[in-house]
C-alpha cells in the first residue's frame, strides 16, 4: 500500500526540520505523499517540492492558517492551494506581521508574570521561521524557566493561561475563504482540540471541506466520531502526524500513516471544486 502524511512542519514555522531533513526522512520510512502545512507561510513550499522531487515523493502544496473565534484559535489548513498566487502572499504577510507584534505583546506579559524573556531570544529561535508561542515554548525551556514545552503552555502561553495573547486577524470564514481563493481544500485541523464540535456545522457553511480525523493526540473514539461527522456532512478525511521535529520529539513521522486513497479523494474533491 501506498501512504502519506499530511501534516508536517519545517524551519519555515515552528518545525526543526529543513525541507531536505524532511522529505529524506518521510522517504526512508516509505512514504509516497507527504504535505508541509507550516503555518500562515507558502515561504518553504517551492524547496519541499523541490526536495521531494529528489526523492521521488510526491508532495502536496499546503499551509495551516490560524484564525480566531470567541478568543479560541481555530486552524484550518489549505490543500492543494496556488501557493505562488499573489493575493495569498500578501495576505500571508500580513499575518507574518501580527505574529511577530503576538510576540512581542506575549513576552511582556511574561516579564509582568516575573518571566524576564526577551523577544529577541524567541526570534533567534524562530530564525526565517513564522513566530509563534512553540518558539516561545522553547525559548523559555533554554533559559530554564520552565522544564518543558508542555510546561510552557499549560502555565504560562496556553489558551485562557495568564500571558496568551489573541490577536490573529483572520475568522474562520475569511480564513477558509481565503484558502478557496488561491484553489484549495480548506480542512479544520485536528477538530479534538476545538472542544467544540457544535460549532463543525458552522465552518462547513463557511466553506470548510474537509476534517482531519487521523491525528496523532486522536484516540480511536475520536477517530470513529469524526470519521461519522466527516460522512454526514459530505466531507472529505484526512490526516497527519504534525511532526515538528526536535520541538516536538515525542511526535514523529510515521506515527500517523494515512492511506493514498485519501490523497486519491482530496484530489477529485479539488476537481469537483473547480
Amino acid at each position: 500500500m501506498k501512504f502519506a502524511d499530511l501534516h508536517l512542519h519545517t524551519v519555515f514555522s515552528d518545525g526543526t526540520y529543513t525541507p531536505e531533513e524532511i522529505t529524506r526522512r518521510a522517504s526512508f520510512l516509505g512514504f509516497s505523499a507527504i504535505s508541509v502545512v507550516d503555518h500562515d507561510t507558502v515561504m518553504g513550499i517551492e524547496k519541499v517540492i523541490d526536495a521531494g522531487r529528489a526523492y521521488g515523493l510526491e508532495v502536496l502544496p499546503g499551509m495551516e492558517l490560524s484564525t480566531e473565534y470567541e478568543n479560541r484559535e481555530i486552524h484550518i489548513l489549505g490543500y492543494l492551494i496556488d501557493y505562488k498566487s499573489q493575493s495569498l502572499i500578501e495576505k500571508l504577510a500580513v499575518l507574518s506581521k501580527t505574529r511577530v507584534e503576538r510576540i512581542y505583546k506575549i513576552t511582556e506579559k511574561l516579564r509582568g508574570l516575573g518571566i524576564n524573556l526577551e523577544a529577541k531570544a524567541v526570534f533567534d529561535i524562530a530564525k526565517q521561521g513564522n513566530p509563534g508561542r512553540l518558539h516561545i515554548a522553547r525559548a523559555m525551556k533554554a533559559s530554564g524557566f520552565v522544564n518543558s514545552t508542555g510546561e510552557a503552555f499549560y502555565r504560562y502561553i496556553g489558551d485562557k493561561c495568564a500571558a496568551y495573547v489573541s490577536g490573529f486577524k483572520l475568522s474562520p470564514s475569511e480564513g477558509i475563504n481565503l484558502i478557496r481563493q488561491a484553489g484549495g481544500i480548506a480542512v479544520l485541523a485536528h477538530p479534538y482540540s476545538l472542544n467544540r464540535d457544535e460549532l463543525i456545522p458552522k465552518l462547513v457553511d463557511f466553506g470548510l471541506m474537509g476534517l482531519e480525523v487521523y491525528y496523532s493526540e486522536h484516540t480511536q473514539s475520536m477517530i470513529n466520531f469524526y470519521l461519522n461527522l466527516a460522512k454526514k456532512f459530505k466531507l472529505v478525511v484526512t490526516g497527519g502526524s504534525d511532526c515538528h521535529g526536535e520541538a516536538k520529539p515525542e511526535i514523529k513521522i510515521g506515527s500517523i500513516k494515512i492511506p493514498y486513497e485519501l490523497v486519491e479523494k482530496l484530489k477529485e474533491a479539488k476537481k469537483v471544486r473547480i
